[in-house]
C-alpha cells in the first residue's frame, strides 16, 4: 500500500501514527535515496513513540538510542559494505528486541535479522511531496496505523496492493 505526502510535515505525521502504534521487537527497514525524506520519517516515528530531543540521522556512528516509551533504535547502514562480527553482534541487539528498530540502507543486513520486517519505500514524486510504500508480509498493527495515516497527509484515499 502507497500513501503520497506533500510536505515534510506529512511525512512526520504519517511516522508519528506508525510510532505510536509500534511494539517492542518490530524492525522496520526504509528503502530510499538519499534527500528522500528517511530520517524525517524516523523523527516522525520518535514523535510517536514520545522520545523528546531532535532525532538525526546516524549516519556516521551507525546507531542512535533514543528513550520513549519503548527505546528506538536508529540504524544507518550506509557506510558498511560488509558486516563484521563485532558491529554484527553489536547491532543484533537491536533487531526484535526491547524497542522499534528503524534501518536506513539495510542493504548490509544479514537475512536472518530482517526477513520479518517492515519495509517501506520511499520515492520523490515533486519538490515537498514523496510516495512511501508499505510491504508487510502480513496485516499488522504498523499496516492499520499506516492506513490511518492517510487522513494526516492531506489524503484521504491511498493505493493498495500486495501488502
Amino acid at each position: 500500500m502507497s500513501i503520497d505526502t506533500h510536505s515534510a510535515e506529512d511525512t512526520r505525521s504519517l511516522g508519528a501514527e506508525i510510532g505510536a502504534a509500534a511494539e517492542c521487537g518490530d524492525v522496520i527497514l526504509l528503502l530510499g535515496s538519499f534527500g528522500v525524506g528517511k530520517t524525517t520519517l524516523v523523527q516522525g516515528m520518535a514523535r510517536g513513540l514520545g522520545v523528546s530531543g531532535a532525532v538525526t540521522s546516524p549516519s556516521f556512528v551507525i546507531a542512535n538510542e533514543y528513550v520513549g516509551r519503548i527505546p528506538l533504535y536508529h540504524v544507518d547502514l550506509y557506510r558498511i559494505e560488509q558486516m563484521d562480527q563485532t558491529t554484527l553482534e553489536a547491532l543484533a541487539e537491536y533487531f526484535g528486541g526491547d524497542g522499534l528498530c528503524v534501518v536506513e540502507w539495510p542493504g548490509s543486513a544479514p537475512s536472518d535479522l530482517v526477513h520479518d520486517a517492515v519495509r517501506i519505500t520511499l520515492e520523490v514524486t515533486g519538490d515537498e511531496s514523496r510516495r512511501l510504500t508499505l510491504e508487510a508480509g502480513a496485516p499488522s498493527r504498523l499496516t492499520d496505523a499506516f492506513e490511518r495515516a492517510a487522513p494526516l497527509t492531506g489524503r484521504s484515499d491511498i493505493e493498495s496492493g500486495a501488502a
